[in-house]
């Protein structure tokens, strides 16, 4: 398994724009595809975004043309920028880290708060 470290959460007001970051232990990005995902209260865990090792990327339909996915293979880090957040944004987010043979790391997320 891989550790994974997020951060770049916080609180921001509607409109705002934030950019989360995924620290991995070593580098994985050759043999993991990447993913944030999100956890509101109440809600179960939902896909935010993704970023295979080929470099394909996919959004949910929520946050398409509002979130960007990205990496630095240098810093062995994962990005999301999160711009023209909405409340509905608010929620607890997930790194990870998926292999069909190595299996799943998450991190230990990191709280989004969107609110006026």
């Amino acid at each position: 398994q891989v550790q994974l470290v997020e951060s770049g959460g916080g609180s921001v007001q509607p409109g705002g724009s934030l950019r989360l970051s995924c620290v991995a232990s070593r580098s994985i990005f050759s043999i993991y595809d990447m993913g944030w995902y999100r956890q509101a209260p109440g809600n179960e865990r939902e896909l935010v975004a993704t970023l295979t090792r080929g470099g394909s990327t996919n959004y949910a339909d929520s946050v398409k043309g509002r979130f960007t996915i990205s990496r630095d293979n240098a810093k062995n880090t994962v990005y999301l920028q999160m711009n023209s957040l909405k409340p509905e944004d608010t929620a607890v987010y997930y790194c990870n880290a998926n292999s069909d043979y190595l299996g799943d790391s998450w991190g230990q997320g990191t709280q989004v708060t969107v609110d006026s």
